[in-house]
């Protein structure tokens, strides 16, 4: 089973922005509007965690932490879901990837890195 693909991160000082992409591969291009998908963070020495959700109708949700400054959105026929991430803080760096947070999850990809730093 081919794989997510995520990319967008980068070096960001604090109070910056990224947007995230993650792009889901073709062969579930007919399931992926019935996903509910999600943006997970690991960062160093820590477990992954969820951040931000957003299911297959369009409602988004958000860990406390993330609330109010990242946003997650979707583009199904794109196979694609975004993360817009604003007043970056430095306890944001980590391992971004992005997964279904309900039913069973597709193959992980590699991630992308967000690093914030001054």
């Amino acid at each position: 089973q081919a794989q997510l693909v995520e990319s967008g991160g980068g070096l960001v000082q604090p109070g910056g922005s990224l947007r995230l992409s993650c792009k889901a591969p073709r062969s579930i291009l007919s399931s992926f509007s019935a996903y509910d998908m999600g943006w997970y963070r690991q960062a160093p020495g820590k477990q992954r965690e969820l951040v931000a959700g957003i299911s297959n109708d369009g409602t988004t949700s958000y860990v406390d932490s993330v609330q109010g400054r990242f946003a997650i959105s979707r583009d199904n026929a794109k196979r694609t879901v975004y993360l817009q991430m604003n007043s970056l803080k430095t306890e944001d760096t980590a391992a971004y990837y992005c997964n279904r947070y309900r039913g069973s999850q597709l193959n992980w990809g590699q991630g992308t890195q967000v690093t914030v730093s001054s």
